[in-house]
């Protein structure tokens, strides 16, 4: 049983400013390499999570981080003191990056002989994968046995019939298992988040923790900012009772972005996110977090979290929040399908921060909005943002003074990520839907705008009126520069 980390850095590329070590626009390649070094060694990380899905990544990051970083890592131990995690491809999802899952699967043996090699001793640099869009346990199940059955399994298959083990001859497969990390992204798995590990754990006794990371970017998007903290809060109550059921330490991991629509983890915020989400293990530490901030005042967020206690999950009214959660959705969702055309028109215009493609976003799996698509999380949150319109504001007419009460008692930090969020609204903007004014309108206080934001966000209007493309994203990263995170 190994020290659970408190922060995982991810490469979630949500930042306005590039880091010192990046030559070019884009973050990629070796400079994904010296990230994790620096969130490990100057920031105070736990862990890096380095993902694979929807872009190249370097296969050797394992041995690269060893030999270029020697005396860092001969001190602190990748994989008992640091830990790398990796984030495959879900191959019941993501068809055309499947194959990618097995080669991941297969370096993990290769960067173990890289670590025994190092450290003279059998250490597993890597043992955890997280796999995203998880939706049963059959298929974190699946990815688990093809590892341990055919990854590690064919140490003792013979080369040819009668003949030495691949083992004897290539050399032994270790670790022998991995632990799966599910990471649930849909409203239907997140608050059926307890039934999946349940059924995953059943046929493991030999278990001595489980971790499971809940997404809030995505299910932000899908369900709102209201939608999003509801079934994240539902779920951690559920996955506490199973830990309780099961006598098996769960273990959380968040996936908050500096958006307040995203979550709203900066390090100006980290005792609000602490407050809020008490019985979370694991933050994430995305781009912004990292970029957009000093060094020190990085650091010491990072410390925070490092040194607060995990207590028991803040408790909640499932039933009622069920009630809320349908409501504040229908009319969410009904305000998205005006804005998609205009979410779409600027998406283009956000900037890249990573060499990537796009992941498969949740919307294309979606039952009851198959016909919508929208960009992903980070870009969707910057395009409104953009347009003087914070996401945070969609749906919150469907809310009764008795929701909003119940809210403040399970999401304690709702009115100061409100008043957040309404520092980048422009009350002037000619799209902003009608029920959204009226319901804003008793929270706008005299000197709450941001007046040079919303001079910017006219500006992005009229540029993408104009179709002067250059001119939107000049805007865009103006803006993104006074609220200092891109979405």
């Amino acid at each position: 049983m190994h020290r659970i980390p408190r922060t995982m850095s991810t490469q979630h590329p949500d930042n306005v400013h590039q880091p010192f070590f990046v030559e070019q626009s884009l973050i990629g390649g070796e400079d994904e390499i010296q990230e994790a070094y620096y969130a490990y060694s100057h920031l105070g990380c736990d862990e890096q999570m380095w993902d694979f899905e929807g872009k190249e990544v370097d296969n050797f990051v394992v041995k690269k981080l060893l030999t270029k970083n020697e005396s860092f890592f001969q001190e602190k131990k990748l994989g008992r003191d640091v830990f790398l995690t990796l984030r495959v491809p879900n191959p019941e999802v993501e068809k055309t990056e499947a194959k990618i899952l097995l080669e991941t699967l297969e370096s993990i043996p290769r960067s173990y002989d890289a670590a025994r090699l190092f450290y003279g001793d059998d250490i597993a640099p890597i043992f955890q994968v997280i796999v995203p869009m998880t939706t049963s346990a059959s298929g974190i199940d699946r990815i688990y046995h093809y590892y341990k059955d055919i990854v590690a399994g064919k140490n003792s298959w013979p080369v040819r019939p009668g003949d030495m083990s691949i083992g004897e001859w290539i050399g032994d497969f270790q670790p022998q298992e991995i632990q799966m990390i599910p990471l649930v992204e849909d409203m239907n798995s997140m608050l059926g988040v307890a039934d999946i590990l349940r059924e995953y754990l059943r046929d493991k006794p030999d278990v001595l923790f489980q971790r499971v990371f809940l997404a809030r970017s995505d299910p932000a998007v899908n369900y709102g900012n209201v939608g999003a903290v509801l079934i994240n809060k539902i779920a951690l109550q559920r996955i506490d009772r199973l830990a309780q059921e099961m006598a098996i330490p769960m273990y959380p991991i968040l996936g908050a972005g500096s958006a307040p629509f995203r979550g709203n983890l900066r390090p100006q915020t980290v005792s609000s996110l602490l407050r809020g989400y008490p019985s979370v293990q694991t933050f994430t530490i995305q781009s912004s977090f990292k970029f957009d901030h000093r060094p020190d005042v990085v650091q010491n967020a990072i410390h925070a979290i490092d040194t607060h206690p995990v207590g028991p999950p803040l408790p909640i009214d499932e039933a009622y929040a069920e009630d809320v959660l349908r409501r504040y959705v229908r009319a969410y969702t009904a305000q998205i399908r005006s804005l998609a055309p205009l979410i779409n028109a600027i998406a283009p215009a956000i900037p890249r921060r990573r060499k990537r493609k796009l992941h498969i976003g949740l919307f294309g799996y979606s039952r009851s909005m198959d016909d919508l698509r929208l960009p992903r999380a980070i870009t969707f949150t910057a395009s409104l943002y953009s347009l003087g319109l914070p996401p945070e504001l969609l749906g919150l007419n469907a809310l009764t003074k008795k929701d909003i009460v119940f809210l403040r008692s399970v999401y304690p930090s709702f009115d100061s990520d409100l008043k957040d969020a309404l520092t980048f609204y422009n009350p002037d903007m000619p799209h902003i839907p009608e029920d959204v004014g009226q319901c804003v309108r008793a929270y706008i206080k005299s000197g709450t705008v941001n007046s040079a934001h919303k001079e910017i966000t006219e500006q992005t209007l009229e540029a993408l009126k104009r179709e002067s493309f250059d001119d939107v994203v000049a805007c865009v990263l103006r803006s993104a520069s006074v609220r200092n995170f891109l979405g």
